[in-house]
């Protein structure tokens, strides 16, 4: 004898297997013991700190970029990478043969000048006496006047231009304008350089090592929580176990705004006397911006919890409203949560107002629950795979 599954016989006798599934799984839930159905945590007191992070870069200080203010071949080098120099030493010096040439061309210049103006003062002597004999008009003696004052003015010219190609020539000596390590070198002997509006870079010179700085950038989210002068640890990759401290040094005005995503740049000072901070390192920065001694508190997996298939009370007695009149919900906001513990064998909510986190657990900072408390953190895995195995079946007709 077939029976059809879409018969109501059929019909009836799938409902009534759905319905004894679930019984027996309700059965076989309510007969295990609430402490094996849930993971439980003791509510307990402790201290907390809440911290920001981001990724920055390590550089020094004061990081001077050497150029040169004339053209030339390079003949000589006197610096290289990781040279210490001092203030005024010669870091390269460049063939100065055309800017000699100049400057010897200028100097000519200067006799031919001389010797112009020397002429026209002897000119205006002459005239000045024919003047006083009435020999010639004041118009000529005008004349001669006006060219001795050019030619001093000729003169003048030409020994600026000696001025000029002196400095020039002094500058085919290029020095260090800071004390400090040179960390990058961009140039090598035989390379012609060219002066021009923007002065190429030949060396990078930190000044200070000992005294560096991170660049790094905070969401938007966390800068309202930096202040000036707060603390800020920091690891690198090359000293994973070590941990160093630096100090809030500057918040930069202008935000940086990638992909819709704004940043801002935070400074930071750290002292490196030992010179293992290298520039160029990254650094994973957190700066605690809240702490709090002996605070109740919760894991943060507690907060995540609701029950499943069990129903919890509120722990609190509902009153009956009032004929024709609405339920006022309760307020949340981002301070508000909900906690679950464990009272007569089900979970009960507590209401609670939040605090500060370490990203692992919650301040308390008011609400219904008390230290001590067995909080409900998730149910145990063998609640999970009762409640997957009876979930109820779909089934077509």
């Amino acid at each position: 004898m077939k029976i059809s599954l879409r018969s109501p016989t059929a019909m009836t006798l799938i409902a009534a297997a759905l319905i004894g599934t679930s019984i027996l799984a309700y059965l076989q839930i309510s007969a295990t013991p609430p402490e094996q159905q849930y993971r439980l945590q003791t509510s307990e007191k402790g201290d907390i700190s809440q911290t920001v992070s981001a990724n920055g870069t390590i550089n020094p200080v004061t990081l001077v970029s050497v150029g040169t203010q004339v053209s030339g071949r390079v003949k000589k080098l006197y610096a290289d990478n990781n040279s210490k120099v001092r203030q005024g030493e010669i870091l390269l010096e460049l063939d100065a043969s055309i800017l000699e040439a100049q400057l010897k061309q200028s100097m000519a210049s200067v006799q031919s000048a001389t010797a112009s103006l020397d002429l026209a003062a002897a000119n205006e002597a002459r005239m000045q006496s024919l003047y006083e004999q009435e020999y010639v008009s004041r118009q000529e003696l005008d004349a001669v006047v006006q060219a001795r004052k050019f030619a001093a003015a000729q003169l003048q010219t030409a020994q600026a231009q000696v001025e000029r190609d002196r400095a020039n020539l002094s500058y085919a000596l290029v020095r260090s304008p800071v004390s400090g390590v040179v960390i990058d070198k961009q140039v090598e002997v035989g390379q012609t350089v060219a002066s021009s509006f923007q002065t190429p870079t030949l060396f990078k010179i930190a000044q200070d090592l000992a005294q560096m700085q991170i660049d790094a950038s905070f969401a938007e989210a966390d800068i309202g929580s930096i202040r000036v002068g707060q603390k800020a640890k920091f690891t690198v990759d090359a000293f994973p176990d070590r941990s160093f401290i630096g100090e809030v040094k500057l918040i930069r005005l202008n935000p940086v705004i990638q992909q819709n995503v704004v940043t801002y740049n935070v400074v930071i000072n750290v002292d490196n006397p030992d010179l293992i901070l290298l520039p160029g390192m990254t650094a994973y920065v957190s700066i605690t911006v809240a702490e709090q001694k002996n605070a109740l508190l919760v894991p943060n997996a507690a907060l995540r919890f609701k029950p499943g298939n069990i129903q919890a009370s509120t722990g609190t007695p509902k009153r009956d409203a009032a004929p024709g009149s609405k339920t006022a919900k309760p307020k949340r906001d981002a301070h508000s949560g909900k906690i679950y513990v464990l009272e007569n064998g089900k979970p009960a909510m507590r209401n609670v107002t939040l605090g500060i986190t370490d990203n692992r657990n919650t301040e308390i900072t008011e609400g219904e629950l008390k230290a001590g408390e067995q909080i409900i953190v998730g149910e145990t895995q063998a609640t999970n795979n009762t409640s997957s195995s009876t979930s109820p079946m779909r089934m077509r007709f």
